[in-house]
């Protein structure tokens, strides 16, 4: 049970865990991931009953090869405990990730691992439930590197932007996209390299967060694309009607994947020649090229390409 499983994440969709409804239709979109959240997307007087509903949603929807995650609350909040307990006992064969917001400290995390460890062993659940969770407080920001390496049951960290910028004290409209012109470049550089960093030397998922206008399609694009770029894996989607580009953004094309096939191909061959580098097409490759390909290669696989 210590080996990381790999999963898709090309695109996180958030679901309320109140909605019957909503659940119903996220569990056919056939996304990578779907989170059923407990936490902002749940007002306060109705979180204990979402947590009934999404056992319930757990164990008789159908998510297909979706990855099945729930969001709960804030650790210091009143419900957290009562989330994982309730969760976990209830559809725990049935779920392969929790997400923890607001992570502070590492601490934070090995809680929510211990509590995990005890209702496994309690319940006699087969398969370990992975951790996910989010920095969105500049604590967690500041003391990102020992959060990513808190536990070998984390498998991902996500950039949450909006609650961040209200904790680093930046402009929300700026923050959120709707005023992108007003900061040149990517307000996020920062936060998102920092965060791609520590999950790459912990070895997890880097993930983006939300992007609150569904409606601008250009704008959710470009966010995408800025993540990508700096080595996230996924980003979420609030509204079904992000999957799309975010599943397309995050996924290599068929031209990468055969450019990148055939240059490793090329490279072995030389290798087994007694070389240690070869030329195709004009261009000479050698074990660093590869190892640069090799992330097209993973994702190619990861989904299937």
């Amino acid at each position: 049970m210590s080996q990381r499983p790999q999963r898709a994440r090309r695109c996180q969709l958030s679901v309320p865990g109140s909605s019957e409804k909503m659940m119903g239709k996220a569990a056919g979109l056939g996304v990578d991931h779907v989170f059923l959240d407990l936490e902002d997307a749940v007002a306060p007087a109705e979180k204990p009953d979402a947590r009934g509903k999404v056992v319930e949603a757990l164990n008789s929807l159908d998510f297909g090869s979706s990855v099945r995650c729930v969001r709960i609350n804030d650790l210091e909040t009143r419900w957290a405990y009562k989330d994982v307990i309730e969760v976990v006992t209830g559809a725990g064969a049935n779920l392969d990730t929790i997400m923890i917001p607001k992570v502070k400290y590492a601490h934070d995390v090995v809680w929510v691992d211990i509590l995990l460890n005890q209702l496994e062993l309690d319940l006699g659940l087969e398969r370990r439930i992975g951790i996910e969770l989010l920095i969105e407080e500049v604590e967690g920001m500041q003391n990102i590197d020992a959060i990513a390496l808190s536990t070998p049951r984390l498998e991902a960290m996500v950039f949450g932007m909006g609650d961040y910028s209200a904790s680093q004290g930046v402009n929300i409209g700026v923050a959120m996209g709707a005023d992108s012109d007003s900061y040149p470049g990517d307000l996020w550089h920062y936060q998102r390299q920092r965060l791609v960093v520590a999950c790459r030397v912990a070895g997890i998922d880097p993930i983006d967060g939300p992007f609150a206008n569904f409606k601008d399609d250009e704008g959710y694009r470009r966010e995408c694309r800025r993540a990508m770029i700096l080595g996230c894996v996924g980003k979420w989607a609030i509204h079904p009607a992000q999957a799309a580009p975010s599943t397309e953004i995050f996924s290599p094309t068929p031209d990468e994947v055969a450019h990148a096939r055939k240059i490793a191909a090329a490279y072995d061959e030389a290798v087994a020649r007694g070389e240690g580098a070869a030329q195709i097409d004009g261009v000479m490759i050698d074990a660093a090229t590869v190892r640069i390909l090799q992330n097209t290669l993973d994702k190619a696989d990861l989904y299937g390409l």
